[in-house]
């Protein structure tokens, strides 16, 4: 997996509404929460190939400043990130997690 080099020039976050709207109402995830689990460590990023038809489409598993557990589905525009889905991790994803964060810590 990897950190957040990804993002080593990006300037910000882009916001559809619909999105961040839907994020809310389906998954109980603020936008905030989104954003903060970018400037949190561990962070893990995967390419999501079968979802980038049309754009680079990425995953993120990491964790908001509360300590919520959070998968999130993006893209980057230019020099922004564009959250694109949110929601608490699955119980397979938190042991994934968990586990490439204690192998890290210890290394």
């Amino acid at each position: 997996m990897h950190t957040v080099k990804l993002f080593s020039d990006f300037t910000g976050f882009e916001w559809d509404n619909a999105n961040r709207q839907k994020n809310w109402e389906k998954h109980h995830v603020a936008w905030w929460e989104c954003e903060e689990l970018f400037f949190n460590q561990p962070l893990y990023v995967l390419p999501d190939p079968i979802h980038s038809t049309s754009e680079h489409r990425f995953f993120a598993l990491g964790v908001t400043n509360g300590g919520r557990l959070l998968f999130i589905v993006f893209t980057q525009r230019t020099k922004k990130v564009r959250v694109i889905s949110a929601r608490d991790m699955s119980k397979k994803e938190r042991m994934v997690y968990i586990e490439k964060a204690q192998k890290d810590a210890s290394t």
